[in-house]
């Protein structure tokens, strides 16, 4: 089969020269896959599509810095799709069903009534309807590859879940969670008396016993006082680490002194406090069903991946086509 391989490539290579030599036009190859190959025309398609995702998602450092990480597995990801679509041509595997399903949900989703509709809303987006199914087509087959060959073959078993829960108590414990309730005061545009005379003002308030709800509606600035003061739920680590700090001394009912963060001045009342617990195995075996399964499943991808690649014929020509 490895020899045949060769042939076939050998051939392929030998009829690009013969005719890039008739024509006069050169299409670099980067990569022979089997009896496939990457040129450099695929490649930068494939790498320039990836990079327009990738910026519309995160902006400046933070995607030069995703760029970094990825950029150096464009060749390796391509190798691995072109790897799974072959053996999804051998299996035969056949997905015009699913297919037909997910365009249907797309369209759906996208409240999209026909095909011609959606030929149209992918031409003003740029893109070719029939490229599009093509691609969509390739990635149901990956994932049904994937499914045939990795998933399936993952169990988890019932014993596995309740060791993990034993081994792990750590991770199973619902922290500490507060409802909290505060006047706000801006510093915007107030000067240092103005804030100490309503600050006391309303502490003095507050000691009286006045609803502190109906203070917050009153005196806070704004956003607070359209909600009358209400925070909300917060668990440890959520909060400005000021605030945080004056809480976690409250008992339920109880006021902080005024405390300064980088946006003002906070009153804060503790109205609602759930103690920290460990949580049942009923609570979180789905969780660590899921988390077992993720991990057996990364492993046995790699695996397979790595399998079909030894069993495979590849040879990489350009490992770095765009210098980049």
């Amino acid at each position: 089969m490895r020899k045949k391989i060769k042939f076939l490539v050998s051939f392929c290579l030998l009829l690009v020269v013969t005719v890039l030599a008739a024509n006069d036009v050169v299409e670099e190859i980067v990569a022979i896959v089997n009896d496939d190959i990457i040129t450099l025309s695929q490649y930068k398609e494939y790498h320039d599509s990836l990079y327009q995702m990738l910026r519309s998602q995160v902006q400046g450092e933070e995607l030069e810095k995703q760029y970094n990480k990825i950029k150096g597995e464009v060749l390796n990801n391509m190798i691995t799709e072109i790897l799974l679509l072959q053996l999804a041509k051998q299996k035969d595997l056949n997905v015009q069903d699913q297919l037909k399903m997910s365009l249907e949900n797309l369209k759906k989703q996208n409240n999209i009534e026909s095909d011609a509709q959606l030929r149209e809303e992918l031409r003003r987006q740029g893109m070719d309807y029939e490229q599009f199914v093509k691609q969509l087509e390739d990635n149901i087959l990956k994932q049904a590859v994937v499914f045939s060959e990795v998933d399936r073959s993952i169990v988890i078993d019932e014993a596995e879940v309740v060791s993990y829960y034993k081994l792990h108590q750590e991770e199973f414990v619902e922290p500490e969670e507060y409802r909290l309730r505060a006047v706000y005061l801006s510093t915007e545009g107030k000067s240092e008396e103005e804030l100490e005379a309503r600050k006391k003002e309303i502490s003095e308030k507050v000691k009286a016993g006045e609803d502190f709800s109906a203070l917050a509606g009153q005196y806070a600035d704004s956003p607070m006082k359209e909600s009358q003061g209400d925070l909300g739920h917060f668990k440890p680590g959520e909060l400005d680490k000021a605030l945080e700090q004056a809480v976690v001394k409250l008992n339920v009912g109880e006021v902080t002194p005024w405390v300064q963060a980088k946006n003002g001045w906070y009153l804060l009342k503790l109205e609602e406090k759930k103690e920290s617990r460990p949580m049942s195995f009923d609570e979180v075996k789905k969780s660590i069903e899921e988390k077992l399964y993720s991990e057996k499943r990364d492993k046995r991808l790699q695996e397979f991946l790595k399998e079909l690649r030894e069993k495979s014929y590849i040879k990489i020509l350009q490992p770095n086509p765009l210098n980049l």
